[in-house]
């Protein structure tokens, strides 16, 4: 199908969305209604992966189409700069004449993420806490920059923050997916450990301290963040009300997708988005485009990483896509045009609170550590996805020849990789885990 009229582009990236937390990928609790109505009018990827963990690395590499390790951002607040010289998606619609707008709060701590914009929006001004402004008021200001100010073809860059910590839903959605009868019992020692971390010594004199006590059940904070999709899931319904008053729906390529996933307490990790597991590394992406042959209702199994992002927008907007992009276009598949498709592997990495590497096939994960993690985890890690969905059996010393066989092939990709860049040094060995001193300093 060739689209003669350039469609208009919104974009959501929803921070800390996991997959398995939304009903279009089977999590059971009602949370997500129209998020599950935007899957069955569109196309969702079933097994869309992270490369680079989290928020400012991973939101790079959606807007570069790079791997990390190309783009050379591999950490939140890190020491590395993305470089001008670089493909950029809003930069790059711009210059083939969109009207271009984000609704979003990364500019101001990263400057790149300004690239290509005519407009920045940024209501979390009025936060002294960025991650706490809420859809409604995100929404509040693209819609009416829709309904006000584009002349022809727009890109709209949007970035929910209500999942992300704190979890602080209306009232509404306070306890609604709380099953448990007391969350506050003093008895109750599973959130013990998390008082340690930063981030939850927080929590234990904030947000997590009810009228009843402390919160002590971690069953009841996985409510608040389910609350949060749930009221999250409302700001669709809104900007899908705008598209059809305006007559921009038809025409409108939307895209959902999550810069990473969140961790629920798996793996000792409390409520926050690092560890390369499924938990955090798998993300939603659904794309729903009427007027631009997607197939209503598709989903894709095969595994895709954020970096083809960019080059499935470009298309979709008749822009080619510069050579330095290394991504590839989904929209083929997405209009039934071509075989579902994807990549064998998919190779990951961060470098905040943890400084390791990842490689995912169908079948295995494998991690290894760059350095010592504070949770004293094995530098290396093993599992059979199949058997072991949840990541809980390490097999790196069980299975000893297999995780040296893919230590071997993570090591001869890196040094490949950074070998075709012109580049010597790993970053992740260079950057280290650039949060630990945080951690640390919070323990003194």
């Amino acid at each position: 199908m060739v689209m003669s009229k350039k469609p208009n582009i919104i974009l959501i990236s929803a921070d800390s969305l996991r997959a398995d937390h939304l009903g279009c990928y089977g999590y059971p609790l009602e949370i997500s209604p129209n998020i599950d109505a935007l899957a069955r009018e569109g196309a969702l990827c079933e097994n869309m992966f992270c490369p680079v963990i989290p928020t400012q690395p991973s939101h790079t590499t959606i807007f570069t189409g790079q791997h990390p390790l190309t783009h050379g951002v591999v950490a939140h607040g890190g020491k590395s700069t993305l470089e001008r010289s670089g493909p950029f998606l809003p930069e790059l619609l711009f210059e083939a004449g969109y009207t271009t707008c984000a609704v979003d709060t990364l500019f101001r701590e990263r400057k790149w993420f300004g690239r290509g914009y005519e407009y920045i929006i940024d209501p979390s001004l009025h936060h002294v806490f960025y991650a706490s402004v809420t859809h409604e008021e995100l929404n509040d200001r693209a819609t009416q920059w829709i309904r006000t100010v584009p002349q022809g073809p727009f890109f709209l860059f949007i970035h929910y923050w209500d999942p992300h910590y704190p979890y602080v839903p209306p009232e509404r959605y306070r306890t609604r997916y709380y099953a448990g009868s007391n969350a506050t019992d003093p008895d109750n020692h599973r959130l013990d450990e998390w008082w340690s971390h930063p981030i939850g010594a927080m929590a234990h004199d904030t947000w997590l301290r009810t009228p009843n006590g402390l919160v002590t059940d971690p069953d009841y904070v996985t409510g608040l963040y389910d609350g949060e999709i749930r009221y999250m899931d409302e700001g669709i319904a809104m900007l899908n009300d705008v598209l059809r008053q305006t007559g921009a729906y038809e025409d409108t390529l939307l895209v959902l997708l999550a810069d990473h996933g969140e961790s629920m307490t798996e793996h000792r990790i409390y409520f926050d988005h690092y560890g390369l597991y499924d938990s955090t590394l798998r993300v939603p992406l659904i794309a729903r485009w009427p007027a631009g042959g997607l197939q209503a209702g598709a989903r894709f199994q095969p595994m895709r990483q954020l970096s083809d992002v960019a080059p499935t927008l470009l298309e979709a907007a008749g822009v080619p896509a510069p050579v330095e992009i290394e991504g590839r276009s989904l929209l083929p598949q997405f209009r039934g045009q071509a075989e579902p498709s994807g990549f064998d592997r998919i190779i990951s990495l961060e470098s905040t609170w943890q400084a390791k590497y990842s490689v995912r096939t169908e079948r295995y994960k494998f991690i290894l550590a760059r350095e010592q993690d504070l949770l004293g985890n094995p530098p290396r890690e093993l599992y059979d996805l199949q058997a072991d969905p949840l990541e809980f059996d390490n097999l790196a010393d069980t299975q000893e020849e297999l995780a040296d066989e893919f230590e071997t092939q993570l090591e001869e990709w890196i040094t490949g990789h950074l070998q075709a860049l012109g580049k010597s040094e790993d970053p992740v060995k260079v950057e280290g885990a650039s949060m630990v001193a945080t951690w640390m300093g919070h323990r003194a």
